[in-house]
């Protein structure tokens, strides 16, 4: 996931991994919005899209200011891997609560605001760039989720699976995807022809770039066994379309080309795509000319994106139950909070 520089054309380094599922993450302040299933429980798309607005505001500014000191590093892009649209049906899978929830139209019809407010409406340059994960059938227990074959019927794909993916490539126009860990019908999910190639780029006409999750072509010679080694998973992967490895194995495409698994022509079907997105984001033409590059650093935390912060809270609470509990007493001095989270600042 790291581009290094090539002076010669002029090119800076650039490191690809930058995450913002509810706020721009792990770059310093930022405003914090609830979590994904939070959002989910508001509601409310146009409420979405001022929040995603929001935090994109955020990553331009956070992106300038560490261009001005020459930084490079991750978490200092405009790649963002949000928003996670798997479907939260099984309680086991961890990573749940970054999800809009158990409801693929609910999920689609969010996921595309959210995209919109991320990815600007400027007709020459994206504001940032959306990446809509884990593609696909990606939700089961956590502690399999680097082996597991995913087994749905076709019914269930297209009915469970894919729609909140195709709203989130066909009307949120997401310029980037992340392929998932786990098999799906056996073909690992970033090395899959039907779902990368028959389904993403000829059905829906994505134009984007396809990144692997972290780690997942490791996956693909050393849990699901699929190929024998590293040269030949990397191949696979760019043959079927996953453009850009977050791990350590695409390094091995050289001894790939020389073993002849795969061509240089093909590898740079790929590197043209990850160009294109680094040029739509204006990173190669003056700043004057990319109208999100005057974003001023001081938009950071601002009182307006405190409040609407609070805003999200309030809508995103749910009461399914109250036994005249709520409103609370205002003679009430103390409220014990519990549990292993109450004390935990991460959390």
């Amino acid at each position: 996931d790291v581009a290094p520089a090539i002076p010669r054309l002029g090119v800076p380094a650039y490191n690809w991994w930058n995450e913002a599922l509810h706020g721009v993450a792990r770059s310093g302040l930022a405003t914090v919005f609830p979590q994904a299933i939070g959002m989910a429980a508001t509601w409310n798309d146009s409420l979405i899209f001022r929040l995603a607005t929001v935090v994109s505001d955020e990553a331009r500014a956070k992106h300038h200011e560490y261009l001005r000191r020459d930084s490079h590093g991750r978490y200092q892009g405009l790649t963002f891997w949000s928003p996670n649209i798997n479907i939260f049906r099984d309680p086991r899978w961890g990573r749940g609560q970054e999800t809009f929830g158990e409801d693929p139209f609910l999920s689609g019809r969010l996921a595309v605001p959210f995209i919109r407010g991320l990815q600007g409406n400027d007709p020459r340059y994206f504001k940032t760039v959306a990446t809509v994960k884990h593609f696909a059938v990606h939700s089961g227990p956590e502690s399999d989720r680097h082996s597991f074959d995913a087994v749905v019927s076709e019914r269930d794909l297209r009915e469970t699976y894919l729609p909140q993916f195709e709203m989130g490539i066909r009307e949120g126009q997401a310029y980037s995807l992340m392929c998932a860990y786990n098999r799906l019908g056996g073909k690992a999910a970033c090395a899959s022809d039907p779902l990368l190639k028959d389904i993403l780029r000829n059905e829906w006409r994505f134009p984007g770039f396809i990144v692997s999750d972290c780690g997942a072509i490791d996956d693909i010679f050393m849990h699901h066994k699929l190929v024998a080694t590293g040269a030949e998973a990397a191949a696979i992967s760019v043959k079927s379309g996953t453009d850009l490895d977050c791990g350590r194995i695409y390094p091995s495409l050289v001894e790939a080309v020389q073993r002849g698994l795969i061509t240089e022509a093909e590898i740079d079907v790929s590197m043209m795509r990850l160009l294109v997105a680094r040029m739509r984001l204006g990173m190669f033409d003056d700043p004057s000319q990319v109208p999100y590059a005057q974003t001023p650093f001081d938009v950071l935390d601002r009182p307006a994106h405190r409040a609407l912060a609070r805003e999200v809270a309030r809508e995103s609470m749910v009461l399914l139950k109250n036994s005249g509990t709520l409103p609370l007493s205002k003679s009430l001095r103390s409220i014990a909070v519990i549990g292993p989270n109450a004390n935990d600042v991460r959390m």
